[in-house]
């Protein structure tokens, strides 16, 4: 897990150093949208996230 938010750390950085700050936003809720995902996988809210989209 260590390992993952080392990478997001480092496109974060990347973003910020080419001055791509319009994508930062972007990213951060594609991350978040997939934790969502992921942790609605084996759960009983899972019907009701899938209704959303």
């Amino acid at each position: 897990m260590l390992r993952k938010l080392a990478i997001f750390k480092e496109l974060l950085q990347f973003l910020w150093k080419e001055k791509l700050w319009w994508m930062i936003p972007m990213v951060i809720v594609f991350v978040l949208f997939g934790v969502l995902l992921y942790l609605a996988q084996g759960s009983a809210v899972a019907p009701f996230i899938y209704t959303l989209f």
